[in-house]
């Protein structure tokens, strides 16, 4: 799938996200317990949803006299404030799900990695602020901000949004409950 092929396809994900998320549904949960990390991120996006709103007011009151923009930019400010719900409802309804035999670690409906718990080699419960990029890692701060990181006895694979494929051998994650998260890990 061309690069383009998937953006229409995350964004229809996101889109998506909040059918599930106003049904008050979840995906791929199945019989895993759940562990969120949207609360760190939903003052912040309903925050700019608010804004795009307000945005959309004033936009939509200068361009009266000119109904062709006017049309054009109210098209694009509903759009803006649909993603950027859609954008929370992603986080929401696609939690951390540990099962018996895996993690699976998300972020929206930009990152899914399932990582055996037999890979696990530590996990610890760490608040990091700073993320520096380095190959092998894979951080999925919120709120520029990680709360729980899982190191791996052997690399596992994601896929990023524009289908590379990526191995990793360090996790770092946010989680609503990191001690709970870590407990979890530890006793599975």
């Amino acid at each position: 799938m061309r690069g383009a092929q998937r953006l229409v396809l995350h964004e229809a994900r996101v889109f998506g996200s909040l059918a599930l998320w106003v049904g008050r549904r979840r995906q791929g949960v199945g019989d895993g317990r759940e562990f969120g990390y949207a609360r760190g991120q939903g003052a912040t996006l309903l925050g700019l949803a608010f804004v795009c709103v307000v945005e959309t007011v004033g936009v939509s009151a200068m361009l009266r006299d000119w109904p062709a923009a006017h049309d054009a930019m109210l098209v694009l400010d509903i759009y803006t404030v649909l993603l950027v719900l859609g954008l929370h409802a992603a986080g929401v309804v696609r939690p951390h799900v540990l099962t018996g035999d895996s993690l699976r670690v998300r972020y929206g409906v930009r990152v899914d990695v399932r990582i055996p718990l037999d890979a696990v080699g530590a996990v610890r419960r760490e608040t990091r602020m700073t993320h520096e990029r380095a190959e092998g890692e894979l951080d999925l701060p919120v709120g520029s901000q990680t709360t729980v990181t899982v190191e791996l006895d052997r690399p596992v694979h994601y896929f990023t949004p524009l289908g590379r494929r990526k191995d990793v051998r360090v996790v770092r994650l946010y989680a609503d409950e990191p001690a709970a998260l870590v407990g979890a890990l530890k006793r599975g």
